[in-house]
């Protein structure tokens, strides 16, 4: 009886190691971001350190606002939609401070858009202060042509 167990434990164990890959085949990775900020700008700073934990691999270039706004807008955001910082992302622009839940949306759903924009810089968004505490913000869609929709909304804290 106790051979049985311990085949079935053996068997058990081996069982699931075989299983351990598929968990990571079955998540595919994340694009690489490259990301233009300003180089005194501690707000990009930390929008980036929160994309990085949750998974994103970055790029940083420091861009002076001159060349910055030259930039945003070759990358097709309406002057309307701007913000502090631009990321670029598997052919989107994802400008300023965008949850990175927002963005996995984006990859995943693969709408035709230029990319997504949080305008402004709202307190209690993703780098921007303390996210019990936010202001009410949307995620605004780009679409073709500088048309924008609300892809996302966050309520007020």
């Amino acid at each position: 009886m106790t051979a049985i167990r311990r085949r079935s434990l053996l068997l058990g164990l081996a069982a699931s190691a075989a299983a351990l890959p598929l968990g990571a085949v079955a998540a595919p990775a994340l694009p690489p971001m490259h990301v233009l900020k300003d180089p005194n700008c501690g707000c990009c700073d930390a929008w980036v350190a929160i994309l990085r934990e949750d998974g994103f691999a970055i790029t940083i270039e420091e861009v002076p606002p001159a060349e910055m706004m030259r930039r945003k807008l070759e990358a097709r955001i309406p002057r309307a939609l701007v913000s502090c910082h631009t990321g670029l992302i598997d052919g989107y622009a994802i400008e300023g401070h965008v949850p990175p839940a927002d963005i996995r949306r984006l990859l995943a759903e693969r709408p035709q858009a230029i990319g997504l924009s949080v305008p402004g810089m709202p307190f209690g968004s993703p780098g921007m202060g303390p996210e019990d505490r936010r202001d009410a913000y949307e995620v605004v869609l780009i679409g073709p042509g500088g048309t924008s929709s609300v892809f996302a909304s966050y309520a007020a804290a």
